[in-house]
């Protein structure tokens, strides 16, 4: 079955399926033991979901899906397939023959980071005596960018300038990027807007708030445009999953003549 799979058959990948074999454990019992934790974290929903696509990857990787392979050896030659990884293609970039890329290193680590995670609420269950993770400290970088991409005045109002048809998924998605601009708002933080939170002091919507994601504190007055903004949407903020938003945001900055891959934390970096 191991040489089937075309995996690379070696002193460890033996002994690991030999005792799985003859405990009788089933083969991913890892992964379901992981998999019924996801439901019992206190994470957003988007940060769940990353979790289950670190699984996904573990599934597909198939050689570190019981509690028996977990080793850091097993670890390590998770990463280094993980970095071998192509990023998803739509069908109509396919098509048109767009190159393949890999996976950054800031998603390679983010796979780490939840995997880390969930072995450090096993380790606290007893479920493993250690995590390999204690002598990787320091291994997985989260990946550097040297330059922290942002709009100029210019490209910024070219983006203003754009009136997608209105209701359309491109006029919420131009709307949450121009709404982020005027902000720093992140993309978690508008899926959580709430107007009622605001004080209209001296003629000025002003709100002391937490970031979603990390809790830090933060300051946000809605400028005019703001309030135009929130008009058309009953004083809410649209809705977007963050796949049709960034994909929503490359077609708008191609229309706008920006020559820039737009993306939601574009528009923090901007602001």
């Amino acid at each position: 079955g191991i040489i089937e799979r075309g995996e690379k058959l070696d002193g460890v990948v033996i002994k690991n399926y030999v005792f799985d074999k003859d405990s009788g454990r089933e083969k991913d019992d890892m992964l379901v033991w992981m998999e019924e934790q996801l439901p019992q974290l206190d994470i957003r929903p988007g940060t769940r979901n990353h979790y289950k696509t670190m699984l996904m990857r573990l599934r597909e990787f198939g050689k570190m899906t019981s509690w028996s392979q977990l080793s850091v050896e097993m670890i390590l030659d998770w990463d280094a397939w993980l970095h071998e990884l192509d990023k998803p293609r739509t069908e109509d970039q396919v098509k048109a023959g767009v190159k393949a890329e890999k996976i950054s290193r800031a998603t390679v680590y983010n796979y780490h980071k939840c995997l880390k995670s969930l072995l450090n609420r096993a380790l606290l269950m007893d479920k493993i005596d250690r995590s390999p993770y204690d002598k990787l400290k320091g291994k997985f970088g989260r990946g550097d960018n040297e330059v922290t991409e942002y709009l100029t005045e210019e490209e910024m109002k070219a983006v203003k300038s754009l009136h997608p048809v209105v209701g359309s998924m491109m006029a919420k998605a131009r709307d949450l990027f121009v709404f982020q601009m005027e902000t720093g708002l992140s993309y978690g933080d508008t899926q959580v807007f709430d107007f009622s939170e605001y004080k209209n002091i001296d003629g000025h919507f002003v709100n002391i708030g937490e970031r979603v994601k990390t809790g830090v504190q933060y300051v946000t007055e809605l400028s005019d445009e703001c309030m135009e903004i929130l008009g058309r949407y009953d004083m809410s903020l649209p809705t977007l999953c963050n796949q049709d938003y960034n994909r929503c945001l490359r077609a708008l900055g191609t229309a706008a003549g920006i020559d820039k891959r737009l993306h939601s934390h574009m528009a923090r970096h901007s602001f």
